[in-house]
């Protein structure tokens, strides 16, 4: 818990919304409309949850305009309740607050750079020539690898690996067992025996990018990897070596991108869908769960394939059907020839 307590006028104007009702009620909570007591704030951001707003026991809700008259309680306009919500959040988070300093079981290099603002939690490694900015924060277990920068208020969870010549930026958020920097999949073939190429490109992630647990960035074979500012990445996905992702797109768990591949600004990928090498994505591309993209996406849009879950006799069909595709198109343009005639 974190027995914090805001008064609603103070709420009100760090969000930048308009207030109806009692600026001096305080608020002790955030909770969801079905859930919240006298002293919590909510939200109503999808429309799909508005027959619970009649019923709240919020002691204030943020609300779009358009849904203010609904509500049975103190009410925070906003056009964006989403957002403020999310900003909210932080004020009640239960996290414990960093204190700046080396844990006594950290190791650190003595050529390494470490912000006196910084903290560094137990059992942190921090390599030759590293260097942590201001304000940040680094989990336990966590490897800072030689020569690696990590900017100003980055919060680094615990069992992150940052391997050699790792560039962070600024106000990033890497979760638990990320992995950064480790070697790009490259072997060259002789004879049927596979030999390993060294990775001497980086791993270079912009501002204010966050990165989920487990997901691993490969370091570029020559150039370098890149992932642009504010690039939300969700767990357990795969970017290989030399993947150039732009600014302020998003993707789910499990979506893997093959080597060398150039994605977009703003693009969203669903979960499990994956892009094969050497592609070109272009801005603003959606592509939506378990879609399969194998080749340049030049226009922004909304791409999807394979097909939904159905019983397995009607799939079993239905993939007949496709394997014949093939013939059947053939077949149909031999009798547009034949009419044509």
């Amino acid at each position: 818990m974190t027995n914090r307590s805001y008064r609603l006028a103070d709420i009100a104007e760090a969000l930048g919304a308009e207030l109806r009702g009692d600026p001096e009620l305080q608020v002790t909570g955030l909770a969801t409309l079905q859930a919240a007591g006298p002293d919590q704030i909510s939200f109503l951001a999808n429309p799909s949850y508005a027959k619970y707003l009649n019923d709240t026991r919020a002691a204030a809700v943020i609300v779009s305009p358009a849904a203010a008259e609904d509500a049975p309680t103190n009410v925070l306009l906003m056009d964006n309740p989403y957002m403020g919500y999310a900003r909210l959040s932080h004020w009640f988070s239960p996290e414990p607050v960093a204190r700046p300093g080396l844990h006594p079981s950290s190791v650190v290099d003595s050529s390494a750079t470490i912000a006196d603002t910084a903290c560094i939690g137990p059992n942190v490694v921090v390599e030759a020539g590293a260097r942590v900015g201001e304000r940040v924060v680094v989990g336990a277990g966590t490897v800072v690898g030689a020569r690696a920068e990590i900017g100003d208020d980055t919060v680094i969870r615990p069992r992150v690996t940052l391997a050699h010549d790792v560039v962070v930026g600024q106000r990033c958020h890497l979760l638990s067992g990320a992995v950064i920097g480790s070697d790009g999949f490259g072997f060259a073939n002789e004879k049927g025996v596979w030999h390993r190429i060294a990775q001497l490109g980086r791993v270079v992630l912009g501002d204010d990018v966050e990165v989920g647990a487990n997901t691993t960035i490969d370091r570029g074979a020559l150039d370098d990897t890149v992932i642009g500012n504010g690039v939300k990445l969700d767990n357990l996905i795969q970017i290989a070596h030399n993947v150039q992702i732009g600014d302020h797109s998003a993707m789910a768990a499990m979506v893997g991108i093959a080597g060398s591949t150039r994605i977009g600004r703003h693009c969203v990928f669903g979960g499990a869908s994956g892009v094969a090498g050497h592609l070109e994505i272009a801005d603003q591309v959606h592509l939506t769960g378990m879609t399969l993209v194998t080749g340049d996406i030049r226009e922004p849009g909304v791409y999807s394939s394979g097909t939904s879950a159905d019983t397995n006799r009607q799939w079993r069909k239905n993939a007949v059907r496709f394997r014949q595709l093939d013939v059947l198109a053939r077949r149909i343009k031999e009798l547009e020839k034949k009419l044509e005639g």
